[in-house]
């Protein structure tokens, strides 16, 4: 019988993470807290549609569940390094644009899932402005507001949501499937040089949405900007959606990590609010 073998992977702030090695087999293993199977089911979820779109290199699901008070999620086992380089910038923006190609019927998703470990409505519907406001700013600025993160926070947060429809009256994007969650962290390439993503939080919106959150933390090569730009250039107001979008994450992250992203949260409303304004 072979002998099972479990090292710990650094890297995750919500799970733990290992790499299982069982005789020539290697895989990837997720574990957490029983009440969070939720997630492993969402997050297994999501990796099966991206997989479905045949563009990127993603893990495949090879279960999820629990046993005794753990839930665990299963996957492949993929070796991986970091984008570097201009080759790598434009493979990547070319999968990209390919999995942004994948159109749907609505805004959405089937299922909800989660950003981080923070849960994300999905509803589907038809109105974009509408969903983004109903499932991803009013969800978090709520969370912010239960958490005492009020301030000046809530003082303009209110009047910025009446006005963001003001940015879609002549721009309506298709619902494109996304990745939901691209910072850097979520992006490789394989060991045959094929673009990889991981950890998704998939639902259909604005491409603009993934492209957006690729600028946040950085880390993407500028040659990946330019590729995807290159196949499917951005319509105008792309720079005000982008701080519009990315707040949604910021927001998250407060509040998921504290009080050091107030700041910038407060920053990003009062300059939405204050153009919007115009």
């Amino acid at each position: 019988m072979s002998r099972a073998t479990l090292q710990r992977v650094s890297g995750g702030s919500i799970n733990r993470a290992y790499h299982l090695r069982l005789g020539a087999q290697s895989y990837f293993l997720k574990c957490n807290r029983a009440d969070a199977l939720s997630l492993f089911e969402a997050e297994a979820d999501g990796l099966v549609a991206l997989a479905a779109s045949d563009v990127f290199r993603v893990p495949r699901v090879l279960g999820h569940g629990m046993t005794d008070d753990v839930a665990f999620l299963l996957l492949e086992h993929l070796q991986l390094r970091p984008l570097a380089g201009d080759d790598d910038g434009q493979r990547f923006a070319e999968a990209l644009v390919q999995l942004h190609h994948d159109i749907g019927a609505h805004y959405g998703w089937p299922r909800d899932n989660f950003i981080g470990s923070t849960p994300q409505s999905n509803t589907e519907g038809d109105g974009w402005a509408r969903f983004f406001i109903l499932h991803r700013l009013t969800p978090q600025l709520e969370l912010a507001r239960a958490k005492g993160y009020a301030g000046a926070l809530g003082r303009d947060a209110d009047a910025l949501l009446e006005r963001v429809p003001g940015l879609f009256v002549d721009y309506r994007p298709q619902p494109s499937l996304l990745h939901g969650d691209l910072w850097n962290g979520n992006a490789a390439m394989d060991d045959t040089g094929r673009p990889a993503i991981f950890d998704p939080a998939v639902y259909r919106g604005d491409r603009d949405t993934d492209l957006a959150m690729s600028e946040l933390f950085g880390g993407f090569p500028h040659s990946f900007y330019v590729a995807y730009r290159r196949a499917w250039p951005m319509a105008e107001g792309y720079e005000q959606r982008k701080t519009l979008y990315n707040l949604y994450h910021v927001l998250n992250h407060l509040n998921q990590f504290g009080r050091g992203y107030l700041g910038q949260a407060e920053r990003m409303v009062r300059a939405l609010f204050l153009e919007l304004r115009r």
